[in-house]
């Protein structure tokens, strides 16, 4: 069961990677990744909201007629956007105005949807739950890295808007990472994204390139010993 688990968290966070291997939710990946904070705050209401999905869905997954489960799924995770929506509009009222309608429109980000009908309607809860939790989780630092990389070439600025989460005694912990900068507009503009994003699914090659090509070396230097 251990390595159930193992699994189902490499997977989240680096196999399977929503934001850099399926590339599911590309709306919010470039919408709302111009700072840190905002893209972190967006993956983990989406972490949250995911959990829970597959939660909810697990237990009751073989009471649901296959022909209307697709209906059933996104009711339930429009219910618990709504909870997570309401709760960051009550709690942290400023940061609910920054990400606007993406918080609703996690109802529609497919990545929810796909995790609930391949894993949480075919496995138990536990598993369920962790699945979607560590799937959230890796497009949160997804999120997060864009964000970080958008906001230090963009405003030279990082952990910009975490007074908008905390409260403004919260600005002491924003960093200037470089010192009277004037900015780079594109970096916060959708092209920034997409140029961010490409060079987050470029490192991510490289490095799995990488872990191959070492795994294959001593097979290679094995076979010619084998030949004689």
């Amino acid at each position: 069961m251990s390595n159930l688990y193992k699994e189902i968290t490499i997977n989240g966070l680096w196999k399977q990677n929503p934001g850099v291997v399926q590339l599911l939710g590309l709306c919010p990946t470039l919408a709302v990744t111009t700072t840190a904070v905002n893209g972190l705050s967006l993956g983990l209401a989406t972490a949250l909201v995911m959990a829970a999905s597959n939660g909810s869905v697990s237990p009751v997954r073989r009471f649901i007629p296959s022909e209307i489960r697709v209906p059933v799924f996104i009711l339930v995770i429009a219910a618990l956007v709504t909870v997570i929506d309401l709760s960051i509009n009550a709690f942290a009222h400023p940061l609910h105005k920054v990400l606007g309608i993406f918080i609703p429109l996690i109802v529609v980000n497919c990545i929810v949807l796909a995790r609930v009908e391949s894993f949480a309607a075919k496995n138990s809860p536990v598993p369920s739950i962790l699945d979607g939790f560590m799937m959230g989780i890796g497009l949160a630092l997804v999120l997060g890295l864009l964000g970080g990389m958008r906001e230090i070439i963009g405003k030279g600025t990082l952990f910009s808007g975490l007074d908008l989460v905390f409260g403004p005694e919260a600005k002491q912990f924003i960093l200037t990472v470089i010192p009277d900068y004037h900015g780079f507009l594109l970096a916060v503009l959708p092209p920034g994204a997409f140029l961010g994003l490409g060079a987050l699914i470029a490192v991510r090659n490289w490095i799995e390139i990488k872990k191959t090509a070492k795994t294959n070396a001593p097979t290679a230097q094995l076979e010619p010993a084998l030949s004689h």
